[in-house]
């Protein structure tokens, strides 16, 4: 039997990079995935065949996470398909770096929708359909305790506020023994954060372990959330950043 044997999981921005290690990881434990994309449609399908070909359950759903609709119905059509949602992974998340001073109005609105927003949003519909022993994981930074530089403001701040959501969500949903934990990563090697550049070299400098962090290092972290081995970890942080911030 896998650890996640008959769980059905919610994975937002699960097409590519630590989404799609996630969604994989998930995958393998037996679990359910349903898990979004916004514009990788190709890398969406060919993820979920992958699943499929070994023997894994994975569906892929087009949804834009600054788009209330969007997230709805998501909820909707999974619990549609299975009836239930025992794991949501707010994992989607965007970075709008520049100087302070030329932020605009509307580069906070769209960070907040989708980095804030569309976490409560789609944790407040998930729970609606929730079970008790549920899970609510979602992925911050590890920048919302150690801002690394200029031009990190708005993505800092906003990774910030997901710590005090943990914190009242877990409160909230106790009772129901439904956990809530962060996952804050570190450097870790994307697409969107390759480490072949020089701004990784002078990351590399900040690391205890000398090496940037890989998707499935987040994946680990987030599956034993996941699992019933951490039926006692609530409202917490767990910082995956290879000791960046020690």
């Amino acid at each position: 039997m896998k650890n996640l044997s008959n769980k059905i999981a919610i994975v937002t921005g699960g097409s590519r990079g630590i989404g799609a290690a996630i969604t994989r990881k998930l995958a393998e434990e037996g679990a359910n995935v349903v898990f979004t994309y916004q514009s990788s449609a190709e890398k969406a399908e060919a993820l979920a065949n992958e699943i499929k070909n070994n023997g894994g359950t994975a569906i892929a759903l087009a949804a834009d996470s600054s788009n209330p609709t969007d997230l709805k119905n998501v909820i909707e059509n999974t619990v549609k398909q299975f009836g239930k949602i025992d794991i949501l992974v707010n994992n989607a998340g965007i970075y709008v770096g520049k100087d302070f001073v030329d932020y605009t109005l509307e580069d906070y609105q769209f960070t907040m929708d989708v980095n804030v927003r569309a976490v409560f949003l789609g944790s407040q519909e998930a729970v609606k359909h929730m079970p008790e022993g549920g899970r609510i994981i979602s992925i911050g930074s590890n920048m919302a305790e150690n801002a690394i530089g200029p031009q990190t403001t708005l993505y800092t701040m906003s990774k910030s506020a997901l710590q005090g959501f943990t914190r009242g969500l877990a409160r909230d949903l106790g009772s129901r023994k439904i956990t809530v934990n962060l996952v804050q990563p570190g450097p870790i090697n994307t697409d969107m954060n390759p480490d072949n550049t020089e701004f990784a070299d002078f990351l590399r400098t900040r690391l205890a372990s000398g090496e940037y962090g890989k998707g499935e290092d987040i994946a680990n972290a987030v599956a034993f959330l996941a699992g019933e081995n951490s039926s006692y970890i609530t409202g917490t942080f767990i910082t995956v950043d290879g000791g960046f911030n020690a």
